[in-house]
């Protein structure tokens, strides 16, 4: 399996900070503690696009359910750092989404990531096509971050 190394250009960006319960006893940061800076960027990625996580569901019959993800853990984040967590459209397809996510600490990359999301209907979670309107809006967006691995 190939290293997820990208850089992503000019991604969306969510500013975080690393606190107490982030940590484990050498205050470091809990390798899962990632997974969640990464979904928080990716949610607020969509509601800066207008697809908050409730309207998705009500408007759309929409949810995104992970369903592949890559990391590759650069260097440790620690107590009080101040992260930028990074998101880019990778590739769109008709029922699922890959992003490219970074988390850095003053620039420095600490770890990078690929994860690919599911489109599912919000009653069943069965798979579904991204409502036309939401792919349209999307597509635009592709980038090639996954080319710069």
């Amino acid at each position: 399996m190939a290293a997820v190394t990208h850089t992503v250009c000019h991604p969306f960006s969510l500013a975080t900070r690393v606190y107490w319960e982030d940590t484990d006893a050498g205050g470091v940061v809990y390798h899962a503690r990632y997974v969640a800076y990464l979904e928080r960027a990716r949610s607020d990625w969509m509601r800066a696009l207008g697809h908050g996580q409730r309207v998705l569901r009500e408007q759309h019959d929409l949810v995104f359910a992970v369903r592949d993800m890559q990391l590759d853990f650069h260097r440790p984040a620690r107590l009080d750092d101040a992260l930028q967590v990074t998101v880019a459209l990778a590739s769109l397809r008709r029922a699922s989404v890959v992003f490219a996510q970074d988390v850095r600490r003053d620039g420095e990359l600490l770890v990078a990531a690929r994860v690919r999301v599911a489109a599912l209907d919000a009653g069943g979670f069965r798979p579904r096509a991204i409502p036309d309107q939401l792919y349209l809006q999307l597509k635009p967006l592709e980038s090639n971050a996954e080319q710069h691995r």
